[in-house]
């Protein structure tokens, strides 16, 4: 499903009707997995590959040249209602030329330019430019 999608030259999703894609931005030259949800008010940048099995959720910003590995989970809830009362959504913003690992979850933080995110790691808070995140909880 891609319903109110915003798509950049030469976006590429494989089977789109397996993907939940809606009200988000996905930048040119893009590659968008199957089995991949992107929330409403995502920013994908240009020349980013986001693999299968991926999630997404709203307030995540994804800059430019990101690979985003398989079955990787953004959460934008630290703080989530039983009841179902409103709840605050905090930010996730990912700098250029970073790679995220496959299997990794990514709480609401900054990851600094070119940072690699082992595969699995749990990240709970920024990652500075240019550093290794491993584990859970995720240490540079």
């Amino acid at each position: 499903m891609l319903e109110n999608v915003t798509l950049g030259e030469n976006v590429t999703i494989g089977f789109p009707e397996l993907c939940n894609i809606y009200g988000c931005s996905i930048g040119n030259f893009s590659m968008i997995g199957p089995f991949v949800e992107i929330q409403k008010d995502v920013v994908v940048g240009r020349l980013v590959k986001i693999e299968s099995h991926s999630f997404i959720c709203s307030g995540v910003t994804i800059c430019d040249r990101v690979f985003i590995g398989h079955n990787v989970t953004f959460v934008n809830d630290l703080f989530p209602a039983i009841d179902c009362a409103p709840v605050r959504l905090f930010q996730t913003i990912v700098e250029d030329d970073v790679v995220i690992g496959s299997g990794a979850t990514i709480l609401p933080c900054r990851i600094g330019q070119g940072a690699l995110i082992g595969a699995g790691a749990v990240v709970t808070k920024d990652v500075p430019p240019w550093s290794l995140v491993v584990g859970n909880p995720g240490r540079v």
